[in-house]
């Protein structure tokens, strides 16, 4: 959705509406559809680019700000209640845009979010009467990892903006520029070939 709404790329369906349609072509084909409904073939379109997404890490309260707030006395007390009651929700994603032609990533984003829970009353007092009640109640992990996805995406986006096709000698998917001796790609044969004379080299006498 959040891909859909940016207006950044047409988003075509393949999860579980793909069986609706299909399910409207077979209807075309037996006849029982009104004439002029337009159903032939040749009309889906087809999906240029593949986006795969990861969860490369995420993490729901760890300890946050550790051994920052120490100290002694009734105020370092209170500073290390503070701390020990701050847990960090945490999660790093990426994206991929690939090419469904040629299978080639053209590009790559990662993106990370976090937020803090305060239960800074648990803390201080023990889980008494205000023990159960934190300053934030804790966010639920979905709602991290859309944020880094969200991350993700816009980093997508930019490098998508940025983009410069690559080039390799002789052409991708012939062997690449980096030959072995031997081999048959265009640049193993080159190292075959013998080193061209040079003309400006004086004969041995």
């Amino acid at each position: 959705m959040m891909i859909q709404q940016s207006n950044c790329f047409v988003i075509v369906e393949r999860g579980g509406a793909m069986n609706k349609m299909m399910m409207e072509r077979q209807l075309a084909q037996s006849g029982e559809m009104r004439s002029g409904s337009n159903m032939g073939k040749g009309q889906v379109v087809a999906a240029d680019y593949t986006m795969s997404p990861t969860i490369t890490f995420s993490q729901k309260g760890t300890q946050g700000m550790g051994g920052m707030l120490g100290g002694t006395g009734m105020l370092g007390s209170i500073a290390g209640a503070v701390a020990g009651g701050i847990k960090a929700n945490e999660a790093s994603t990426t994206l991929l845009m690939i090419d469904n032609r040629s299978g080639v990533q053209l590009a790559a984003a990662e993106g990370s979010a976090k937020n803090f829970d305060f239960n800074v009353a648990g803390g201080l007092f023990g889980g008494g009467a205000f023990g159960g009640a934190g300053g934030y109640s804790n966010t639920p992990e979905g709602k991290i990892l859309i944020a880094a996805f969200m991350d993700s995406y816009n980093q997508l986006v930019r490098a998508v903006r940025n983009y410069k096709a690559q080039e390799v000698a002789g052409g991708m998917g012939t062997g690449g520029a980096l030959g072995v001796q031997g081999g048959s790609t265009p640049a193993s044969k080159a190292l075959d070939k013998p080193a061209p004379k040079d003309p400006k080299a004086k004969k041995k006498q």
